[in-house]
């Protein structure tokens, strides 16, 4: 295995299916736009997504849950081994989280997820059971509260199981973050890395490299010849980018900001899939821009 290729494969088994996990915001709004080099294709997203805690004791218990809608719109321009295409262009996610958590000793807490999404570009006459996706995650969190603010750190890991996926086995979080000066945090880990620069307590402006994925089920199987005259199915559809960018902040009040990312991909993959999850066909991998950018109402 090329070098390459083996750090990419790290980077997806401590990180893929782990974004959820750390996600701190409590609702978010957010368009996606990333154009695809070398041909036409084009993917874009809008998402929106709400958490929402409910107290269970005085002790720091809580029940969460969790909501999402994501519109994949991939405009796939490219020639592709079949004919027909048919509806390979827009995907639709709904998803449903439940959480649970409480405080341990020693500055630790402990976090359970179980989650259901419906991840399909409904094609056909109504809901299909590979549409469903199931999902599950523990994880314990280490808070350094002997640290002078805004002076803080935080520590996370666990594990999350996705299925259907590429990869069937339980995958790692982890996450170290730091607040190791006035203007100045890093965080280490998945499903991002990055380092930030505080100007004020409204502007920041951070370097990071991250994950960003989609996943869908094809209603309508697509069966067709390979290069090899190797009969193929394509049962669903992924994309999978590891990207650097630039991200800027504006905090309208200390829990409401505004943000935008633009950076460039460092891979970045348009596959489709069998029902082993096996990759039958690579449409798209040359690097190219990528922006994001939205709103969000966090901890």
């Amino acid at each position: 295995m090329r070098k390459k290729d083996l750090f990419f494969l790290c980077l997806l088994l401590c990180a893929i299916h782990s974004i959820k996990s750390q996600d701190t915001s409590l609702a978010r709004v957010e368009y996606a736009y990333i154009p695809q080099a070398d041909g036409d294709n084009v993917y874009q997203r809008f998402r929106i997504s709400a958490n929402y805690p409910i107290k269970m004791d005085n002790d720091g218990t809580y029940l969460v849950v969790g909501t999402e809608y994501r519109y994949n719109d991939l405009r796939i321009q490219d020639e592709l081994l079949f004919n027909p295409q048919g509806d390979l262009n827009t995907f639709q996610t709904f998803g449903l989280e439940l959480g649970y958590t409480f405080k341990m000793k020693n500055n630790w807490r402990f976090g359970a997820k179980l989650g259901l999404r419906v991840s399909s570009n409904f094609e056909g006459t109504g809901l299909e059971s590979d549409d469903f996706r199931y999902t599950g995650s523990l994880y314990f969190v280490k808070s350094y509260k002997d640290k002078q603010a805004p002076k803080t750190a935080r520590f996370i890991f666990g594990l999350r199981y996705t299925t259907p996926a590429s990869i069937n086995l339980p995958l790692p979080i982890i996450n170290y973050f730091k607040r190791f000066h006035p203007s100045w945090s890093y965080t280490v880990g998945t499903p991002k890395t990055n380092i930030k620069y505080f100007f004020n307590e409204t502007n920041t402006l951070q370097a990071f490299v991250s994950l960003d994925r989609f996943y869908g089920n094809l209603q309508n199987n697509r069966t067709f010849i390979d290069e090899d005259g190797v009969e193929k199915s394509a049962e669903n559809a992924s994309m999978l980018n590891i990207v650097g960018a630039l991200g800027y902040e504006y905090y309208f009040t200390e829990h409401l900001l505004f943000y935008l990312y633009a950076g460039h991909t460092l891979s970045n993959e348009i596959r489709l899939r069998d029902g082993d999850q096996e990759n039958v066909l690579t449409i798209n991998n040359g690097n190219t821009f990528y922006f994001r950018g939205g709103i969000k109402l966090k901890i």
